[in-house]
C-alpha cells in the first residue's frame, strides 16, 4: 500500500463514507460479517467527488443502469462508459476524483489485510494491487451479485460463513489478475497441536449460546481465520463451524432430557436463531425434531406451547 501526501489520513472502512456526497442504499455494516465490507449506492448523476487515500482496497461493480465518468487517480485520467457488468479497482493508498453520471454501483472495500491471507494461503506474500479503469470480470460479478443477494436476504448464522468464503475468494483473484508483481513463497502455516484443539473446543462449549464467528474461534487459536479453517479441518476432520454446530446439538440433546425447559428456550440456550432454525438442524443432522427426540425418550409433557 502506497503511503499518504504527508499530514494525510487515510480514510478507513468505517470512516470512508464521511467524504462521499451519498450514504449507501443498503450496506452490509452492522451484520457482523468477516472479509469484505459491501455497500450499495443508488445512481448519482452530475457528481462531482474527491476521496482521500484509504486504507483499503475498493472493487467497484456496476450491477445495472449506465453513466458516464471522468476518473483521476494514481496521476492518471481515464473517461469512460459505466455498463452493466463493468468493474473498476481502487487500491489502497491513493486519492481518487470522480465526475459526471454514476450509475447503481456495488462498493466491495477489501481490508489489505485480507488480500494478505489470500496471499499467504496461496503460497507468496502480499503483492501490490494495481488500479483499474474499467473492465468486464466474470469472476468479480458472480461474486458481486452473490454478495448482494445475500445482502437483500434476512440475516442467517450462516450468512458470515458465506461472505468470509466469497471474500477470500475475491482477494485470491485479485493477487492472481491484478497484482503488480508475483511473492515470494511464504513460510509454512503451524499446525494446531493437541492442546490447542482442546483450547478451541473448550472455547465453543463455554460459549454455546453466543454467536460465534471464524473470527472469535481464529483468536482463541492465535492464528487467521483462513489459515484457522483449514489447520482446525486438518486436526479434527470436520470444519470448525461443524464441529460447532455437533456441540450445540449435543448440549441441546442434554437439556431435552432434563424435561425441564420449552423448546424455544433450549434453542436459545444451545446457541440456535430460533426455535424454527433448531428444528431444521436438529432433524437434518439426527433424522428427527426435536420433539420426537423427546418422545423416544417418553418425554411427553413439555410445555404446549412448544408443542411442534
Amino acid at each position: 500500500m502506497r503511503n499518504p501526501p504527508d499530514g494525510q489520513r487515510l480514510a478507513t472502512i468505517e470512516t470512508v463514507l464521511l467524504d462521499l456526497p451519498d450514504r449507501p442504499i443498503a450496506t452490509t455494516r452492522g451484520r457482523n460479517w468477516g472479509g469484505l465490507t459491501l455497500d450499495l449506492h443508488a445512481p448519482l448523476p452530475n457528481s462531482v467527488m474527491q476521496t482521500r487515500p484509504r486504507d483499503h482496497h475498493v472493487v467497484i461493480f456496476c450491477p445495472l443502469g449506465s453513466g458516464r465518468v471522468m476518473q483521476r487517480r494514481g496521476g492518471q485520467a481515464h473517461e469512460s462508459a459505466l455498463r452493466p457488468g463493468m468493474s473498476l479497482v481502487l487500491p489502497a493508498g491513493q486519492d481518487a476524483s470522480w465526475e459526471g453520471d454514476v450509475n447503481t454501483t456495488a462498493r466491495l472495500r477489501c481490508p489489505v489485510s485480507l488480500i494478505a491471507e489470500a496471499a499467504a494461503m496461496g503460497g507468496g506474500h502480499e503483492a501490490e494491487i494495481l488500479p483499474v479503469f474499467e473492465m468486464r470480470d466474470p469472476v468479480i460479478e458472480q461474486l458481486a451479485r452473490l454478495l448482494m443477494a445475500e445482502l437483500d436476504r434476512a440475516a442467517h448464522p450462516s450468512q458470515g460463513l458465506i461472505a468470509e468464503a466469497a471474500s477470500l475468494a475475491l482477494a485470491a483473484h485479485l493477487l492472481r489478475v491484478n497484482a503488480a508483481r508475483p511473492g515470494e513463497k511464504a513460510p509454512r502455516a503451524k499446525s494446531l497441536d493437541a492442546r490447542m484443539v482442546e483450547r478451541v473446543t473448550g472455547y465453543m462449549e463455554e460459549n454455546i449460546e453466543a454467536s460465534l464467528s471464524l473470527n472469535d474461534l481464529a483468536r482463541v487459536a492465535e492464528v487467521s481465520r483462513f489459515h484457522f479453517l483449514r489447520l482446525f479441518k486438518r486436526a479434527t476432520g470436520t470444519s470448525p463451524m461443524a464441529y460447532l454446530e455437533q456441540a450445540r446439538l449435543r448440549r441441546a440433546q442434554e437439556m431435552i432430557r432434563g424435561g425441564a425447559l420449552p423448546l424455544a428456550e433450549i434453542a436459545l440456550r444451545s446457541g440456535f436463531a430460533d426455535q424454527s432454525h433448531f428444528t431444521r438442524r436438529f432433524k437434518n443432522q439426527l433424522g428427527c425434531t426435536p420433539m420426537e427426540f423427546a418422545r423416544t425418550l417418553g418425554l411427553r409433557n413439555l410445555p404446549r406451547r412448544d408443542r411442534e
